[in-house]
């Protein structure tokens, strides 16, 4: 059944007319053209669809649009601002911590979501926080260099 579903998206307000049991990341790929959160495993598992909803990276294949409503959702496409990179996209290309790209956009705002809740993470935190989110191309230690980069100060910060 077809309900009127309204969060804010990358900083605009957005409303749909469709059905709330759907998948955020599907809604965001087909209907919304934002195809930044991939398709990994389905199942929340590789961290490729993770997003940030009010703050808090989840995985946007397990989430449903009534999980959303009125809610703050930010996808890698609302990080840079202005035709500037966050400073996390930053120290991801300083620090390589990108290859194939398929992977990166679920990284950062996995990353981003822990930023958010702790500006300053230590290591520990940071391997614990990115556990979940899976790279075939091993770039994990360029990913927790450009990572803590920005945690320790020298890029910036997360918001």
């Amino acid at each position: 059944m077809k309900k009127s579903i309204r969060f804010q998206l990358n900083g605009k307000p957005t409303t749909l007319e469709t059905d709330d049991g759907r998948t955020l990341l599907w809604v965001l790929r087909t209907d919304l053209g934002l195809t930044g959160a991939k398709y990994g495993c389905g199942l929340g598992v590789c961290g490729s669809c993770t997003v940030v909803v009010d703050g808090e990276a989840v995985r946007s294949c397990q989430t449903t649009l009534a999980d959303v409503q009125e809610t703050e959702v930010t996808t890698i496409e609302g990080l840079a601002q202005s035709g500037t990179l966050h400073p996390l996209q930053q120290a991801f290309v300083d620090h390589g911590g990108l290859q194939c790209g398929f992977c990166t956009p679920g990284m950062l705002m996995n990353a981003y979501g822990l930023l958010l809740s702790d500006p300053h993470p230590s290591r520990e935190k940071v391997l614990d926080a990115m556990e979940g989110n899976l790279c075939r191309c091993s770039a994990y230690k360029r990913i927790l260099e450009a990572i803590e980069s920005v945690a320790t100060g020298a890029k910036g910060g997360a918001a």
